[in-house]
């Protein structure tokens, strides 16, 4: 009886299938912004009237690139900023990107800005800065996971800010990585 009982608990334990994410997404590059290279700010006619800039130059943005992804899904992923399709190399910013998240229908479901600024607004509502205040960005350290919806379609607009001097971008690629559960799952069988 008790070998019986030990059979039967050893064959339900072994039994029992490893969770796995069938919504898992695939590591995915996408290239937001391509390459605009420096002009001063004077040569740039397009401007973001909307936004303002705390600053003590221009106070109004001028717009030196915009980019946009198709639709993605980035379930279960991150999805960080990089400088190549790799993902390896940095990318670079004179002032800054303004990062916004759109649904299918294209309604804003959110936003923030990455770069070298004290701040920006959109009328009364401030954007919130994203990582540390420079012009430089090592491959992966912007991660929009937080910004980007958890279930779902959505795309990313980038514009590429200037509020003086020169304004330029480097090639940027959005990357979606699925995270590693591997960990999760190895605690679990434990």
């Amino acid at each position: 009886m008790k070998q019986l009982t030990l059979l039967l608990t050893f064959t339900l334990l072994t039994a029992c299938p490893k969770h796995i994410d069938s919504k898992s997404v695939d590591r995915r590059a996408v290239r937001l912004l391509a390459l605009a290279p420096e002009r001063e700010t004077t040569r740039i006619t397009d401007r973001a009237e909307h936004l303002e800039a705390d600053t003590d130059q221009e106070r109004t943005p001028h717009i030196v690139a915009v980019g946009e992804t198709p639709l993605l899904s980035a379930e279960g992923a991150d999805v960080v900023l990089a400088g190549d399709e790799a993902g390896t190399a940095g990318f670079s910013v004179d002032n800054c990107i303004l990062l916004e998240v759109l649904s299918e229908d294209g309604q804003r479901l959110g936003r923030a800005a990455v770069g070298y600024l004290n701040g920006l607004a959109e009328g009364k509502d401030q954007i919130d800065l994203m990582g540390r205040r420079a012009f430089k960005f090592e491959a992966n350290e912007i991660n929009l996971a937080s910004l980007v919806p958890e279930k779902g379609r959505f795309k990313v607009r980038a514009t590429v800010l200037d509020i003086g001097g020169v304004g330029q971008v480097s090639d940027v690629f959005l990357i979606i990585t699925p995270r590693n559960g591997a960990g999760a799952d190895d605690l679990r069988e434990r």
